[in-house]
Protein backbone atom coordinates (compact mmCIF):
# COMPACT_ATOMS: atom_id res chain seq x y z
CA UNK A 1 0.00 0.00 0.00
CA UNK A 2 1.28 3.53 -1.07
CA UNK A 3 2.91 5.71 2.13
CA UNK A 4 0.81 8.58 2.39
CA UNK A 5 2.41 12.02 1.35
CA UNK A 6 2.80 15.31 2.42
CA UNK A 7 -0.39 16.70 1.07
CA UNK A 8 -1.98 13.88 1.94
CA UNK A 9 -0.96 13.82 5.50
CA UNK A 10 -1.80 17.74 5.72
CA UNK A 11 -5.49 17.07 3.78
CA UNK A 12 -6.77 14.29 6.43
CA UNK A 13 -5.30 16.65 9.15
CA UNK A 14 -7.06 19.91 8.36
CA UNK A 15 -10.35 17.79 7.88
CA UNK A 16 -10.21 16.09 11.06
CA UNK A 17 -9.95 18.90 12.92
CA UNK A 18 -12.68 21.28 10.84
CA UNK A 19 -15.19 18.61 10.24
CA UNK A 20 -14.28 15.56 13.02
CA UNK A 21 -15.33 13.01 11.01
CA UNK A 22 -16.58 9.49 11.48
CA UNK A 23 -15.01 8.15 8.40
CA UNK A 24 -12.41 9.64 6.15
CA UNK A 25 -10.05 8.32 3.40
CA UNK A 26 -7.85 10.28 1.52
CA UNK A 27 -5.90 9.30 -2.25
CA UNK A 28 -3.42 10.43 -4.13
CA UNK A 29 -5.32 9.68 -7.21
CA UNK A 30 -2.20 11.72 -9.46
CA UNK A 31 -0.79 9.17 -10.80
CA UNK A 32 -4.12 8.22 -12.70
CA UNK A 33 -3.72 12.07 -14.31
CA UNK A 34 -0.06 12.42 -15.54
CA UNK A 35 -0.08 14.75 -18.73
CA UNK A 36 -3.20 15.96 -17.77
CA UNK A 37 -4.20 19.66 -17.23
CA UNK A 38 -2.80 20.18 -13.41
CA UNK A 39 -0.49 17.40 -13.24
CA UNK A 40 3.04 18.12 -11.88
CA UNK A 41 5.68 16.03 -11.81
CA UNK A 42 5.92 14.17 -8.34
CA UNK A 43 2.02 14.36 -8.22
CA UNK A 44 0.49 15.60 -5.47
CA UNK A 45 -2.05 17.34 -7.08
CA UNK A 46 -5.30 15.04 -7.38
CA UNK A 47 -6.84 13.40 -4.52
CA UNK A 48 -10.21 11.04 -3.64
CA UNK A 49 -11.81 12.41 -0.35
CA UNK A 50 -14.65 10.54 1.38
CA UNK A 51 -15.71 11.70 4.25
CA UNK A 52 -18.24 11.15 7.16
CA UNK A 53 -18.98 14.01 9.82
CA UNK A 54 -21.97 15.30 12.04
CA UNK A 55 -20.99 18.47 10.67
CA UNK A 56 -22.48 17.67 7.40
CA UNK A 57 -26.03 17.39 9.12
CA UNK A 58 -28.90 19.84 7.79
CA UNK A 59 -26.33 21.34 4.56
CA UNK A 60 -27.10 20.19 1.26
CA UNK A 61 -24.64 19.13 -1.05
CA UNK A 62 -23.52 22.45 -2.03
CA UNK A 63 -22.98 23.72 1.25
CA UNK A 64 -20.90 20.89 1.84
CA UNK A 65 -18.58 21.06 -0.91
CA UNK A 66 -18.26 24.56 -0.28
CA UNK A 67 -17.19 23.84 3.30
CA UNK A 68 -14.83 21.42 2.40
CA UNK A 69 -12.96 23.37 -0.46
CA UNK A 70 -13.02 26.95 2.37
CA UNK A 71 -11.03 24.52 4.54
CA UNK A 72 -8.85 23.15 1.88
CA UNK A 73 -7.93 26.58 0.09
CA UNK A 74 -4.37 27.05 1.45
CA UNK A 75 -3.83 23.13 -0.56
CA UNK A 76 -5.71 24.92 -3.91
CA UNK A 77 -3.49 27.94 -3.38
CA UNK A 78 -0.26 25.44 -3.01
CA UNK A 79 -0.71 22.98 -5.91
CA UNK A 80 -3.50 21.03 -5.65
CA UNK A 81 -5.31 20.78 -8.42
CA UNK A 82 -8.72 18.77 -8.09
CA UNK A 83 -10.56 16.83 -5.79
CA UNK A 84 -13.11 13.79 -6.06
CA UNK A 85 -15.16 14.52 -3.19
CA UNK A 86 -18.05 12.34 -1.32
CA UNK A 87 -19.12 13.85 1.70
CA UNK A 88 -22.19 13.32 3.62
CA UNK A 89 -23.63 12.96 7.04
CA UNK A 90 -23.41 9.85 9.01
CA UNK A 91 -26.93 7.47 8.21
CA UNK A 92 -29.43 8.13 10.57
CA UNK A 93 -30.44 5.32 12.95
Amino acid sequence: MPQPNDRQTRIEDILTAAFEPVSLTVIDDSHKHEGHAGAAPGGETHYSVEIVAEAFTGLSRVQVQRAVMMVLQQEFDSGLHALTLKARPPEAD
